[in-house]
């Protein structure tokens, strides 16, 4: 394995539980020793220099901004209403319900799996730096090259896909200031609201004071058994399992980024214990949430086909309008919007910090420019830039054509899932050629288990990511997600081929 990784010593492992963390992991403390083919690092404060980098970041991220970070990421109040319509039109409203639930158990083991390698390797690359360390160092250069890029242009997908999101909306709002009766002479709503601090107590707290407000003035609400026990077959595929099927959409859209957290390491407070932790919680408080968010949506769904049809855009926002009126539902629907926002400045936040890595190692074009950090600000401003600058790009395709930014959009998922899977086969299949350091949060007997089922879920969902919503297929209902990822493969196996291999090597450290 790569040289630069630091000797192995002594370490004795620690009985004492995770205090907040899942009940599986436990710390480790004191110096680096091999164990049955694995690398024990000692305390988080020498971990980065130990991996082979110098701190140029401040750690500014207490554990509470960190777990605050980690659920805004995931934006399960912005999410939920933002996605629900392709399980609702899918299979109904308990499609939508039950999807959420059993795919976010799923969804958990690879959340897991990446928070036990953020762990070992708490570092900005996330999951592109664990590259260098799961592989042998033959194949490292190609895997970091094809995990990096799919992971970088996945992020980057992903948060114009939010911008987008929030861009959508708005829609009702205008319809309901305009079409709906104005509040003043100007058509323009008079309620303005005013957020001081986003965390993760706005997105989860106004979950469910929004969930109890429709449940409560919805006046007919749907029955128990059509919420919890009526798949219909929306899709058209004339099979209600396969509608039930694509009704994983809406957990595979909104649980991804999980490595997030990670790419902010450099700048967490115990990134070892602190980032991995974030990660678990943040995909538990979002399947918990979140699946309160379907029920209350799933009763007050009414008639599925007129909410699906309706001119606000999103069957959601119908659902909002339907329980409080004009007023009452601007009211609720407002704090989707803040929430979604700001899950899009967190994302792109992440995305700066990936776009930093690659170019810490060489891999974007102009790599000196984007990988320098400001001396002011302390963060990559440059790469802050180009991050801005691809997703504004990105968003005016739509201009032009809805199905190809509807295709790059859901390629976010696919891009993002596949290269965390990679990793964790990877570390199963090698882990005997290329033993690979443990952190402070570890699975222990449960990695196996749990890391399999991980890679089986994620090749899985993924098929559906890239398979048509409905039938018959035509040009505008079609899923083009696999023509811009065989598009996007093709552009970065040739700048490999042509260009890259002969200077890349994988990710660089400084030791």
């Amino acid at each position: 394995m790569a040289s630069d990784i630091a000797k192995p010593q002594l370490e004795v492992e620690s009985k004492t539980p995770v205090s907040g963390g899942p009940s599986l992991p436990s710390i480790r403390k004191s110096h680096d020793s091999v164990e049955n083919g694995e690398i024990y690092h000692s305390t988080d404060d020498h971990r980065l220099e130990q991996i082979g980098y110098k701190q140029e970041f401040h750690r500014e991220f207490t554990r509470l901004s960190t777990l605050s970070y980690a659920v805004s990421i995931m934006g399960v109040l912005g999410s939920v209403p933002g996605t629900w319509s392709s399980p609702l039109a899918a299979g109904g409203p308990a499609t939508a319900v039950w999807c959420w639930f059993s795919g976010s158990i799923f969804s958990l083991c690879i959340a897991l799996s990446v928070a036990e390698l953020v762990s070992a390797y708490p570092t900005s690359g996330g999951m592109y730096f664990v590259t260098k360390n799961v592989f042998p160092e033959r194949y490292v250069p190609l895997a970091a090259w094809v995990i990096g890029w799919s992971n970088f242009l996945g992020q980057t997908a992903g948060v114009a896909s939010v911008d987008y999101t929030v861009a959508q909306m708005v829609k009702p709002v205008i319809l309901a200031a305009v079409s709906m009766g104005s509040v003043g002479e100007d058509g323009i709503p008079t309620y303005v609201p005013y957020l001081g601090e986003y965390n993760c107590g706005v997105n989860l707290i106004a979950s469910v004071a929004i969930s109890i407000a429709i449940l409560v003035l919805t006046p007919n609400k749907l029955p128990a058994s059509k919420v919890f026990g009526t798949i219909t077959d929306g899709s058209g595929w004339n099979n209600k399992g396969l509608s039930f099927l694509i009704g994983y959409l809406s957990v595979a859209w909104t649980m991804t980024d999980y490595d997030a957290t990670a790419h902010m390491s450099e700048e967490l407070k115990n990134a070892a214990m602190s980032g991995p932790v974030a990660i678990f919680q943040a995909v538990l408080f979002t399947w918990v949430f979140g699946f309160l968010l379907n029920i209350a949506l799933g009763f007050c769904a009414g008639n599925v086909a007129d909410i699906l049809a309706s001119p606000m855009g999103n069957p959601a926002a119908q659902v909002f309008f339907n329980a409080a009126g004009r007023s009452g539902g601007l009211a609720m629907w407002i704090w989707p919007i803040i929430v979604q926002f700001f899950t899009g400045i967190t994302a792109m936040l992440s995305d700066t910090r990936t776009a930093y890595a690659l170019a810490r190692d060489g891999a974007l074009p102009l790599s000196g420019v984007f990988r320098q950090v400001n001396g002011t600000t302390h963060t990559p401003l440059y790469s802050v830039w180009i991050v801005v600058f691809f997703c504004c790009c990105l968003n005016l395709i739509a201009l032009g054509s809805t199905e190809t930014i509807d295709g790059i959009f859901d390629v976010t998922s696919p891009a993002m899932d596949l290269s965390y899977i990679t990793v964790i086969a990877a570390r199963q299949f090698f882990k005997h050629e290329s033993p690979i350091a443990k952190g402070p949060f570890d699975l222990g007997k449960w990695r196996k288990p749990i890391n399999y089922i991980a890679i089986v879920w994620t090749i899985f969902v993924s098929i559906f990511l890239f398979f048509p919503p409905s039938y018959p297929v035509t040009p505008e209902n079609m899923n083009y997600a696999i023509v811009i990822a065989g598009f996007i493969a093709l552009l970065s196996f040739t700048w490999w081929y042509a260009e890259a291999r002969k200077s890349y090597i994988g990710p660089r450290t400084q030791s």
